[in-house]
């Protein structure tokens, strides 16, 4: 696989909603806070919903609310470098690199069982017909990655391999699909022999009725990794990053449309809510990053 050496430029998908400020002296930015999300699912799915989530978000901080959907990963760490974003959603991988690049913070995330941070697992799958049996009967066949920035679409896939004696850029035929639902539309339809499959598409699947567990063989599954964390910038100012970050961490998404719950609601986010969360969860996945010798700034 070939780690691009220069980060991808900033481009946002269409998707901007706008909340009217009930305190824009307040706000940063001339009173305009701007919501980045990764494009983790199909634009078309997390667009209503996020602008849902944006205006919420919106009402409980009192300033405008500025929605995008990033057309890559590293676009939306671009975005937040550049100072384009006050606060946004990232993959776990994806996370570490904005903390390191861009001083994103970790504040909050989604509540899983007992209201305790959530996690997911990442799995590499095949399909039956495809001459795969074990994990070892994937060398030299073609893989579907999610995108180079992705926790369980690229990085925990690239550890297990790693792991199991197959060298996860030479080892197999990789592509990168662009997201965790191209990944599993090209495993679905049988355009590659493997690839990654990790627990939050599969819930998505299941949702839109396109999930048969029959046409899937597992071949490794994952240890639990943290979901991923809503972030502030850093440098924003004291007063305001605080009070974001309780709104960030307190979210109640019962006070969504019914639509959007379950657009939200998956094995990993049973609760509908958000609760407090540090950047020393993402601790494992810097060990994997030092595991697989992946240098992030050339990601």
């Amino acid at each position: 696989m070939k780690l691009s050496k220069v980060l991808v430029a900033v481009a946002f998908a269409a998707g901007l909603v706008s909340i009217t400020a009930h305190a824009a002296g307040t706000c940063p930015n001339n009173g305009v806070v701007r919501f980045g999300v990764e494009p983790y699912e199909s634009a078309q799915r997390m667009l209503p919903v996020y602008q849902d989530l944006a205006k919420m978000i919106g009402d409980k901080i009192g300033c405008t609310v500025q929605l995008y959907v990033a057309t890559s990963y590293n676009a939306e760490i671009e975005a937040m470098r550049n100072n384009k974003l006050e606060f946004g959603e990232f993959g776990p991988l994806g996370y570490v690199l904005a903390h390191q690049v861009a001083h994103a913070e970790a504040v909050a995330t989604f509540a899983g069982e007992q209201g305790k941070p959530a996690t997911y697992y990442a799995s590499i799958v095949t399909w039956p017909g495809s001459g795969i049996k074990t994990l070892a009967d994937i060398k030299g066949r073609s893989f579907a990655y999610a995108d180079p920035a992705s926790t369980s679409g690229h990085l925990f896939p690239a550890f297990g391999m790693s792991k199991n004696g197959i060298d996860p850029d030479k080892g197999v035929k990789g592509i990168y699909a662009g997201s965790h639902t191209a990944s599993f539309e090209a495993l679905r339809n049988h355009k590659v022999d493997a690839g990654e499959l990790n627990s939050e598409e599969i819930s998505s699947a299941k949702l839109h009725n396109e999930y048969d567990p029959s046409a899937y063989i597992t071949l490794w599954k994952s240890e639990p990794i943290p979901i991923d964390p809503l972030a502030v910038r850093g440098d924003l100012p004291a007063d305001f990053k605080a009070r974001l970050a309780s709104v960030l961490s307190t979210l109640d998404l019962h006070q969504l449309p019914e639509a959007d719950q379950k657009f939200l609601a998956s094995n990993e986010n049973p609760e509908l809510r958000t609760v407090p969360q540090t950047d020393s969860a993402y601790d494992q996945i810097r060990d994997l990053v030092s595991t697989l010798h992946i240098d992030l700034a050339k990601l």
